[in-house]
């Protein structure tokens, strides 16, 4: 399905085509503080609308994953990185999404902390 979304003051906003039949939370050390819902597309099925000046990166760990956030509201909306066969992806946060009901979502956990 096709979505649009954005951060929190609406200055990030992008149209994503994405399958939220598998979302997933995570329990590595930034994840379980940002409490994100993501789902993950093809770089192809993501197109960021405006706001690519105001974004800021934040790397850590292996640092292959570009965390990209709001540098006025801070809301990471998604984030840009490679499935392991080096496609390049985007990992989108489900709740930034525009009209997704939450409720209606069964996201599994990964265990990012063990990784």
């Amino acid at each position: 399905m096709n979505y649009q979304g954005g951060c929190h003051c609406g200055k990030v906003r992008f149209n994503v085509e994405i399958d939220l039949a598998s979302p997933i939370t995570c329990n590595c050390s930034y994840c379980v503080k940002r409490g994100s819902i993501l789902a993950f597309t093809p770089a192809q099925n993501f197109t960021l609308e405006h706001g690519a000046d105001d974004l800021s990166e934040y790397r850590f760990n292996s640092r292959t994953i570009q965390h990209l956030f709001c540098s006025d509201c801070g809301m990471e909306s998604f984030a840009r990185g490679a499935m392991p066969d080096g496609t390049k992806m985007v990992a989108v946060n489900v709740r930034c999404l525009d009209g997704v009901d939450l409720d209606a979502l069964q996201p599994h956990q990964v265990d990012g902390r063990s990784r």
